[in-house]
């Protein structure tokens, strides 16, 4: 790693030395279907994935963050391609297992993880993960895999198949949005506690910024969290795929085609660009009206949460990934912080009072 290591670099739990901007692969995996909803990225190419993640290398970012259900493989397969021409030892590579189970019973049978991660590995063209994640909190009726689960990751690792271990979420099973009622669900905080206290992971991996609704105050956030377990954080969508740069236009709404997970969300619609727009607003006066100056503020204020933290960012245009790795810029003061929180809390609000996330969710009479 120290051949290519820069000032930036953060080293994080294991000893692993990344660049503060890690490379979320999820949009290389294309269009996609899993567990009957739209899944993936239409917007994606092969050749230009391939670009961008070379663009990414040659600039420094050297954590490359995939999951076996990104297309189903095909994030894998073209990241392999790619890693197949760099020395192993300047990637840490990243990938997941749980949501897609193939024939298996469940995703979390070991044995059916064992089998999940020999293909992970024949895809990525690597005889070791740096980072595998557990991708949801579902093990099974009656929790019943965890205890076996742990077990097998523990295995990986004395295998020498994998460094460490990592837990994605808070986050609901995909299907529970519109399968469960909201008053019928549990509390996924504090699922997410509950089982973090078993696994023990080395790396928790959330989405932080401002257009999800943040947990209830009684709840540690996800930085205690990982402090108390002694882990580190991989932050997952901080410009909320663009939406936080002012990329879109309200008036010229982006069109999505089949498989692509966007279709489902409220973000997207006119009305919900609109608001982002305006509550954006203030930044734009404050720090510049370039997605460059709005993607900067989106990266500090999540790296600036706690030093134990890398963000991890995706794309489907290699221009996208020049433009990320080139605006992480100088920290933001303390007043510029408290201002940037502030006036992102207050959109985040009226997007929340606007309408759910998703479209399909069921039981909010919307």
């Amino acid at each position: 790693m120290s051949a290519r290591q820069s000032p930036l670099h953060r080293t994080l739990a294991g000893g692993l030395s990344v660049h503060p901007i890690g490379i979320g692969a999820w949009a290389l995996g294309g269009p996609d279907h899993n567990l009957g909803l739209p899944m993936g990225w239409s917007t994606a190419d092969d050749a230009a994935s391939r670009r961008g993640l070379e663009t990414a290398y040659e600039l420094g970012a050297n954590l490359i963050d995939t999951a076996d259900v990104y297309g189903h493989g095909h994030s894998e397969r073209v990241i392999g391609d790619f890693v197949a021409t760099a020395p192993r030892d300047t990637v840490v590579l990243s990938s997941k297992v749980g949501h897609h189970r193939g024939t298996a019973r469940h995703a979390y049978l070991p044995t059916a993880m064992r089998r999940q991660l020999e293909t992970s590995l024949e895809n990525l063209r690597t005889d070791r993960l740096d980072i595998y994640f557990f991708h949801n909190a579902d093990f099974g009726p009656d929790d019943r895999y965890p205890e076996a689960a742990v077990a097998q990751m523990r295995d990986f690792q004395r295998q020498g198949l994998v460094t460490a271990v990592g837990m994605r979420g808070p986050h609901r099973h995909a299907t529970e949005r519109v399968t469960v009622a909201k008053d019928q669900r549990g509390d996924k905080y504090a699922r997410f506690a509950y089982l973090a206290e078993q696994v023990r992971p080395d790396y928790l991996a959330a989405r932080f910024n401002a257009l999800p609704p943040p947990p209830a105050a009684s709840r540690p956030d996800i930085f205690a969290l990982a402090a108390s377990l002694g882990a580190s954080v991989l932050i997952n969508k901080p410009p909320a795929q663009g939406l936080l740069t002012g990329k879109y236009n309200p008036d010229q709404p982006p069109a999505f085609a089949p498989g692509d997970h966007r279709l489902r969300k409220a973000w997207f619609t006119p009305e919900a660009l609109r608001i982002i727009s305006d509550g954006l607003r203030p930044l734009r006066e404050r720090f510049g009206d370039s997605p460059a100056a709005l993607t900067r503020v989106a990266f500090q204020a999540c790296l600036q949460r706690a030093e134990n933290a890398a963000v991890l960012v995706g794309f489907t245009r290699p221009e996208q990934v020049k433009e990320n790795l080139t605006a992480v810029g100088t920290p933001l003061t303390d007043d510029e912080l408290a201002f940037v929180r502030d006036t992102l809390g207050r959109l985040q609000r009226n997007l929340d009072a606007h309408s759910e996330v998703f479209l399909d969710e069921k039981g909010t009479g919307r």
